[in-house]
């Protein structure tokens, strides 16, 4: 496992941020925020996307107990649709950022986007999850809070499959969109017809 860094610059409160659920077709977008000092170890931290359910589940406790402070927000499908997802992702943020009781001096942001955010400094990184640990530990939290509402959403809406699909855009989810067409919680404003193998 590569090692994750801690600072990006050694001398600032950093937050890093992340977000999931920006590819769905059905669900909220997800985002979280979180402060690590120097005595947060790396454990198996690391970008969301590499790591098993358990693992996630388990680095989640970890983090919640040993970061410096951590918050998520989401913002639903309604929003998306009005506001579209480039901007709910980013938004989303920015309400994780709000909720920290710790005032960050930088924002460290996954990815190549941002919205400036109360006139403190940022810095966007591609690929930041897997670089640096404040960002690897937000896209954990994040995935792990929304993979967990979709699983509850499942039980409500079982036709889907999003108990193991989270409202990606699977053949399970093609079918059923094709055969019981989208209900409350899918985004009207992303493609949800497709020519699919039945």
């Amino acid at each position: 496992m590569i090692e994750l860094y801690n600072s990006f610059s050694n001398t600032y409160i950093e937050a890093g941020c992340d977000e999931v659920g920006r590819g769905c077709l059905a669900g909220p977008v997800v985002a979280a925020a979180v402060i690590v000092n120097k005595n947060f170890k790396q454990n198996l931290v690391n970008d969301s996307k590499t790591l098993n359910f358990k693992i996630r589940q388990n680095l989640d406790l970890y983090i919640r107990e040993n970061a410096v402070d951590f918050a998520i927000a989401e913002l639903s499908p309604e929003f998306i649709d009005e506001h579209n997802i480039l901007n709910a992702s980013l938004h989303a943020m920015h309400l994780a950022l709000d909720q920290l009781k710790t005032r960050p001096e930088l924002i460290l942001v996954d990815g190549n986007r941002f919205h400036p955010y109360n006139y403190i400094p940022h810095h966007c990184i591609i690929k930041g999850d897997s670089k640096y640990l404040s960002i690897a530990a937000a896209s954990i939290l994040a995935k792990n809070y929304r993979d967990n509402l979709m699983i509850k959403l499942h039980n409500e809406f079982p036709e889907y499959g999003w108990n193991t699909n989270f409202g990606y855009c699977t053949k399970t989810h093609q079918k059923a969109l094709k055969k019981y067409g989208p209900n409350i919680h899918h985004r009207k404003s992303f493609r949800l017809e497709y020519d699919v193998e039945i």
